[in-house]
C-alpha cells in the first residue's frame, strides 16, 4: 500500500510539474471504478455518477500545481467526488438524497477469489438487502471500509466524523447484519469483509 501512495504521488508532482495528461490518465484508471461506486450513494444513476467522476478529474486537471503537497489525496479526492455528488443531485433534483432510497449492489463490479464465486446468488441478495438496511452513514461507512478499503482516518476525513464514530458505524454495522441474517450468511460476510484486510 505504501508503494501505491508513492506512485500516486509522483503522478501528482508529474501532472503538476509538467502538465502530464498521462498522469491524469493513470490517476484516472486507479480511482475511477470506486469513485463510480461512491458516487452511486448520492446519485440516481451510472450516468449522473459518471458525470460527477469527471467532474471530479476535471478539477483535479484544474488545480494539478496543488495536489502534491496534499497530505492524504485519498481523501481529498473523495471529498471532491461526495460534494460534486450532492451539488450535481441538488442542481438536476432541488432534493436532499437519501441514501436508503437508492440501491447500490455491494458487490457489483467487485474483485472475487473462486471462494466467493461459490457462494450463491440468495445469500449475496439477503447480504445486499442486510447492507441496504443498514442508516446511511452506517452503510456508507461500511462500504468505503468494505468495497474501496479505505482506513478509518481517510473514512472519518470523508464523511467528516471522528475515527471513534466510523469504528462505531462499522461496530453497529456488523450487530446488525449478525441480527438480521442467518449464521451461514454471516460467515460467509465476515469471510468477505475481513479478507480484503
Amino acid at each position: 500500500m505504501e508503494e501505491n501512495r508513492e506512485n500516486i504521488q509522483n503522478l501528482l508532482c508529474e501532472m503538476a510539474a509538467a502538465d502530464s495528461q498521462r498522469a491524469l490518465k493513470s490517476l484516472y484508471l486507479i480511482y475511477f471504478q470506486r469513485l463510480m461506486r461512491f458516487a452511486m450513494l448520492y446519485v440516481s444513476s451510472s450516468s449522473e455518477a459518471e458525470e460527477v467522476v469527471s467532474d471530479t478529474f476535471l478539477l483535479l486537471w484544474e488545480n494539478r500545481a496543488t495536489l502534491p503537497g496534499m497530505a492524504n489525496f485519498n481523501a481529498y479526492i473523495y471529498t471532491v467526488t461526495r460534494f460534486r455528488a450532492i451539488s450535481y443531485y441538488r442542481k438536476q433534483h432541488a432534493d436532499f438524497v437519501s441514501l436508503d432510497e437508492l440501491p447500490n449492489d455491494l458487490f457489483y463490479s467487485t474483485e472475487t477469489t473462486p471462494e466467493e464465486h461459490l457462494i450463491s446468488q440468495e445469500v449475496i441478495q439477503r447480504l445486499n438487502r442486510a447492507i441496504e438496511a443498514l442508516p446511511p452513514k452506517c452503510k456508507m461507512a461500511f462500504k468505503l471500509v468494505r468495497e474501496d478499503k479505505l482506513k478509518y482516518k481517510e473514512v472519518a476525513s470523508i464523511l467528516e466524523i471522528s475515527i471513534k464514530t466510523v469504528e462505531n458505524h462499522l461496530v453497529n454495522a456488523v450487530k446488525k447484519l449478525r441480527e438480521t441474517l442467518s449464521e451461514e450468511s454471516l460467515l460467509i460476510l465476515l469471510f468477505l469483509f475481513f479478507s480484503n484486510f
